[in-house]
């Protein structure tokens, strides 16, 4: 698939929280056309509405006014059942907690997201134990979170999403805790995915490390956006 094919698009998109007798304005009329295989950064001061964005971006809430598209469809007011199939399997996503399930072993936290795509046992076991080889992480399949270090478990999250062998991949402050070192390693597999593998990435980052990477920076304010560049890695 090529670029120039829509993947993401935010049109004139809201979202309204009500504060009391007050309503506060999260995003103000957010507009965003992502194509695929573009790596994009988002950025901008606390409380300029990045969060909400990626919620939005990554269909985890649905907006206030305005609409949506994801897969040709318009999510707007789409049942959560059915947004849960799609954003299943066109969005992986990496968090800044990692939000992996302390319970289970590595193998078994990649192997999660298949089980609500359907996928046998015998094919979510081999597909994570070779993405997990694939994040350097071959040797600790049978490591629950608590056994491995921040950087390790960051790579294990990023195995997770690419589970159900996604479209977009979004990362919401996928270095914010790590050190330098484990944050290099993390910025170097998204920009492999999105060089190598053709993956759509979407960065919601404080890091200029990672946004220099990126083909354009959306900065926000205010819940809009404020102006859009090129990261340095794509500057003429």
């Amino acid at each position: 698939m090529k670029k120039n094919h829509t993947v993401i698009k935010l049109s004139d998109v809201w979202k309204i929280y009500k504060m009391g007798e007050i309503n506060v304005n999260a995003l103000s009329g957010l507009d965003l056309d992502v194509q695929h295989g573009e790596f994009i950064a988002i950025m901008g001061p606390s409380g300029s509405g990045k969060s909400t964005a990626m919620n939005l971006v990554g269909c985890l809430d649905l907006p206030s006014k305005g609409n949506i598209w994801l897969e040709d469809k318009n999510i707007a007011h789409m049942h959560e059942s059915s947004l849960a199939q799609i954003r299943g399997r066109k969005i992986g996503f990496v968090f800044q907690k990692f939000n992996l399930l302390g319970t289970l072993t590595a193998l078994e936290n990649v192997m999660l997201p298949m089980i609500f795509q359907g996928a046998s046992a015998e094919k979510r076991k081999k597909r994570a134990t070779e993405l997990l080889s694939l994040v350097g992480l071959g040797d600790r399949i049978n490591h629950k979170p608590s056994e491995m270090s921040g950087g390790q478990q960051q790579r294990v999250a990023i195995a997770r999403a690419l589970a159900n062998d996604p479209e977009v991949i979004l990362a919401d402050e996928p270095t914010g805790n790590l050190d330098s070192k484990s944050g290099d390693i993390i910025i170097n597999f998204l920009k492999d995915l999105h060089e190598k593998e053709n993956k759509t990435i979407i960065v919601v980052t404080h890091d200029q490390n990672i946004a220099e990477h990126a083909e354009k920076i959306y900065h926000l304010r205010d819940g809009k956006i404020l102006s859009i560049e090129k990261g340095r890695k794509h500057k003429r």
